[in-house]
C-alpha cells in the first residue's frame, strides 16, 4: 500500500509542477500585456502634450513672423531717403553747397 501511494505522489508532483509553471507563465504574460498598455497610454499621452505645445509654438512664430514684417516696413518708412532730406534741412540746418562753395581736392 505504501507503494501505490508513493507511485501517485510522484505522478501527482509533476502534474502540479506543470500547473504552477503554467500560473506563472499566465502571470508573467498578463503582467507584460498590462505592461505594455500603460506604456502605450503614456507615449500617447506624451505624443498629444508635444503635439500642443508644437502648436503653440507655430502660432507663436506666426505672431513673431508677422511683427517682423511690420518691423521691416516701419524701418523702410524711417529710413526713406526724402524724409533724411527733410529732417537734415529742417532740424540741422543743411543744405546743397553751391557751386560756387564746391571744392576740389587733388592728392
Amino acid at each position: 500500500m505504501t507503494q501505490g501511494r508513493s507511485i501517485t505522489a510522484r505522478l501527482a508532483w509533476p502534474s502540479a509542477l506543470r500547473l504552477n509553471l503554467r500560473a506563472l507563465l499566465l502571470l508573467v504574460l498578463l503582467l507584460a500585456c498590462l505592461g505594455s498598455a500603460m506604456a502605450v497610454i503614456a507615449v500617447s499621452h506624451l505624443t498629444r502634450e508635444q503635439y500642443a505645445a508644437l502648436q503653440q509654438l507655430e502660432r507663436e512664430q506666426q505672431q513673431l513672423q508677422t511683427e517682423w514684417g511690420q518691423l521691416l516696413l516701419e524701418e523702410s518708412a524711417w529710413s526713406s531717403p526724402a524724409r533724411i532730406e527733410h529732417l537734415a534741412v529742417e532740424r540741422l540746418e543743411m543744405r546743397l553747397p553751391g557751386v560756387e562753395e564746391v571744392e576740389v581736392i587733388q592728392p
